[in-house]
């Protein structure tokens, strides 16, 4: 053993640069892989980041109106309670609505001061926090209700209360836009929140205000024993509502699956991608030291010795490089820029933080443990005399192929570098490193499918279930036709499609589904059918996958529910994208629902746009022609609005990125010392040492761009069955994944090549420089 430290001393001392790089390479990757689980962990669990960067309260108070509400003076045994840590408020608060542009929307008035609170702090996302001075009536909405509402900072929204003295409207200013740890505004299931002066909600409301108070507990586990305590001592009578942390995680993370699952796959690809740009880092320093092992061995090292001090040596640049990258991320992440920063600096509240700190470094230390044991198996294996391996040509002979292209006068550097590439000095292991580069460029494909998949969301709305983008409810008397007619004519509306939405019980009544009717059969609502078609006769109708996994059925099959105590049964014929509900959604035509409800009248119609219509400006067009009296409701986003998942796709295809280029190192320098007495050979014949350089940046840029075009080709195929079998599995629905375009990929498979060739530059120049004769390390 004693031997065996010796010769792992000697050897660092000797291969300093290779220790370096090796150490560095470790740490450059799991500081990345720590970045891409801090960011993950940011986009995927917005509540979480929400509620601890905003100190957020687990529970929230919602006292009864004026004198049936509770006392703020009472406030103060519950603040003194053992499970409280912070109380937020008390604060006065108001129920009234919202308009904009023809768009209505209930919010929770809630007065508060010039500096927002400590405890449960608004974290505004745009605009600015309320000021007394000018302008006048100003508010801060709710993030979600603001995007209801289509209103930005600087705009106006018209309010309105019902008092005492009959309704009161008043125009505010939107001052902000503001995130918070509560439920977030649903159209129909809640209000949002508006933040505004005391004056402001004086002028509104003098009399008819509640109370509204948040406490942040110590243990969140107490949740019901704090709520408990706390309902007592203010009096059950004078509480309305009672909000907790559970029903606000579960509202705000409820449509996240789809994301966190795709995220799990990607970060154990990269981290086994990682592990296998590692691995072949340390399988090239074996090779190359193949020469000092056959030394070794004729001076009397034993196999084991040999085996021993590789797994020595190249598991300690491992774990130095884990801790290294550990500590470098943890130190000085915090002071990246933008939203990788702050991710950073949440992550240590965030759960999962400490498994992810130390389960991404072992893990990786674990894997490249296991690559570093086949290496040293190898490097065991070397045979003392290292003549007898060199007795043997290092590259096959030049094909025929390849004496045909030269003998057609193609330029000898592009020859010489397909072979040098997919030849020399073996074909297998050419092609084994081709696809090692391969596997980082596949992960980064399957992240642009993703990446395109999230932004069609947006851009075609329709190919996700979202035909429709806006929902306008009337009580107006007219019929249904001369509404349709009217909606028809507005500016930028292709068609207003009659509709009505049930809830419905399935066989045996354990679960509940949404039954929607939806067009007509002359004028029918444009489904997205992934599978089968769009209902046309009697009885027919299309599920979202949610559904079919939940009564076990196939497109094809007949299903029985009951809706309001009476049985409904449908054919179904098709299955649609459905974002809503988690896919238990069933939907038929309103001619199939009036056969059991003759009088059945359209609850709502669905409005879709033109190519290119704004659907904001047509929603004020709407408003305007309906005169004020349409509730219209803008269809929700299915990926939330968020950026911050394309955020991180974006940091994960950068750890790739740098994956990838840890493996193109490493096959470069590889390819050049195998390559080098076939490189003097050929200066020997003739060849100027520019043309030597070119050969070593041909023959890279060549083996990049085969692994590119491999890796692409291979990830989008990956890719679209990965998102759709997420998709599926969340009962979205296959049928959503999206290839990026053909540009887009050929600018990777560009950039890819670029790099290759950039990167052999270096050792291109050093072989071209060498002189004219062999080394005792190059003969043996």
């Amino acid at each position: 053993m004693r031997a065996t430290w010796r010769w792992v001393h000697s050897d660092l001392r000797t291969h300093r640069g290779e220790a370096l790089f090796a150490v560095l390479a470790s740490a450059g990757v799991i500081a990345s892989l720590l970045l891409a689980a801090a960011l993950l962990g940011y986009a995927v669990s917005p509540w979480q980041r929400v509620f601890h960067q905003s100190q957020g309260s687990h529970v929230w108070l919602h006292g009864r109106d004026g004198r049936d509400g509770f006392d703020p003076a009472a406030l103060a045994p519950v603040a003194s309670l053992d499970e409280v840590a912070a109380v937020s408020g008390p604060f006065r608060t108001a129920a009234a609505t919202l308009e904009a542009g023809g768009t209505r929307a209930g919010v929770a008035l809630r007065a508060t001061g010039t500096r927002p609170p400590d405890t449960a702090r608004p974290l505004l996302t745009d605009g600015r926090w309320l000021t007394a001075g000018p302008p006048r009536d100003q508010i801060v909405l709710e993030r979600t209700l603001a995007r209801t509402l289509w209103a930005e900072p600087g705009e106006t929204v018209t309010v309105t209360l019902t008092g005492r003295h009959g309704p009161t409207t008043r125009t505010l200013y939107v001052a902000g836009v503001a995130e918070t740890a509560e439920p977030r505004y649903r159209a129909g299931q809640g209000n949002g929140v508006g933040w505004l002066l005391p004056d402001t909600l004086d002028r509104l409301a003098p009399a008819a205000t509640g109370q509204t108070v948040g406490l942040r507990l110590k243990d969140p586990d107490d949740t019901d024993y704090a709520v408990q305590r706390a309902v007592t001592l203010l009096g059950a009578e004078r509480i309305d509502q009672v909000t907790t942390w559970q029903q606000a995680r579960a509202d705000l993370g409820g449509d996240d699956r789809l994301l966190g699952q795709i995220f799990a796959v990607f970060g154990l690809a990269a981290l086994l991608a990682a592990a296998v740009a590692v691995a072949g880092a340390v399988r090239a320093r074996v090779r190359g030291q193949a020469g000092d092992i056959a030394v070794l061995k004729a001076v009397g090292f034993t196999p084991g010795q040999v085996i021993r001090g590789f797994l020595l040596q190249h598991l300690g640049f491992a774990v130095a490089g884990a801790a290294l990258g550990t500590a470098a991320t943890l130190a000085c992440g915090r002071w990246i820029p933008g939203r990788v920063g702050d991710a950073v600096a949440l992550w240590p509240r965030m759960p999962g933080h400490r498994a992810a700190v130390t389960g991404v470094p072992v893990a990786a230390v674990l894997l490249i443990a296991a690559a570093t044991a086949l290496a040293a198996w190898r490097a065991g294996r070397v045979p003392p005399v290292p003549a007898a391996r060199r007795a043997h040509p290092a590259a096959r002979p030049l094909s025929a192929l390849g004496r045909r292209a030269l003998g057609l006068r193609l330029s000898p550097v592009l020859v010489l570098g397909w072979r040098s590439a997919f030849t020399a000095p073996g074909r297998a292991r050419a092609l084994g490193a081709t696809a090692r580069l391969a596997l980082p460029i596949a992960l980064m494909t399957v992240a642009l499918v993703a990446w395109s998949t999230l932004g069609q969301f947006r851009t075609d709305p329709a190919r996700v279930g979202r035909a429709a983008a806006l929902t306008v409810r009337t009580e107006q008397p007219d019929s249904a036709a001369d509404r349709a007619a009217a909606l028809e004519a507005v500016p930028g509306v292709a068609d207003a499609v009659p509709g009505a939405e049930f809830l419905a019980l399935v066989p045996g009544q354990t679960a509940t589904i949404t039954l929607r009717g939806l067009g007509t059969a002359d004028a029918p609502y444009p489904h997205t059918i992934a599978e089968g078609r769009a209902p046309a006769g009697p009885d027919e109708a299309v599920a979202g996958q949610g559904l079919l996994d939940l009564l076990g059925v196939r497109v094809g099959e007949w299903v029985r529910m009951t809706v309001g105590g009476r049985p409904q049964i449908l054919h179904l014929v098709g299955r649609s994208i459905e974002p809503d509900h988690g896919g238990r959604v069933v939907s038929t035509t309103l001619d199939t629902l009036r056969d059991a409800v003759p009088d059945l009248r359209p609850a709502f119609h669905a409005l879709v746009l033109r190519p290119g219509a704004d659907p904001r400006r047509t929603a004020a067009a709407v408003a305007a022609a309906t005169g004020g009296d349409a509730e219209i409701r803008s269809t929700a986003d299915p990926a939330g609005g968020e950026d911050a998942p394309r955020g991180v796709l974006a940091a994960l295809a950068a750890v790739l990125a740098l994956i990838a280029l840890v493996e193109l190192l490493t096959l470069i320098g590889t390819g050049v010392r195998d390559r080098a007495r076939d490189l003097l050979a050929l200066r020997a014949v003739g060849l100027t040492p520019r043309q030597i350089g070119a050969v070593v940046v041909t023959a890279a840029a060549l083996t990049a761009l085969a692994a590119a075009l491999l890796g692409t080709a291979l990830g989008a195929a990956l890719g679209h069955r990965l998102v759709d079998a997420e998709a599926a599995a969340t009962g979205l629905g296959a049928g959503v994944a999206r290839l990026p375009g053909p540009a887009l990929l050929g600018a990777l498979v560009l950039a890819v090549t670029a790099t290759g060739a950039l990167a052999a530059l270096p050792p291109a120049v050093r072989t071209a420089r060498r002189r004219l004769a062999d080394s005792a390390g190059e003969t043996f």
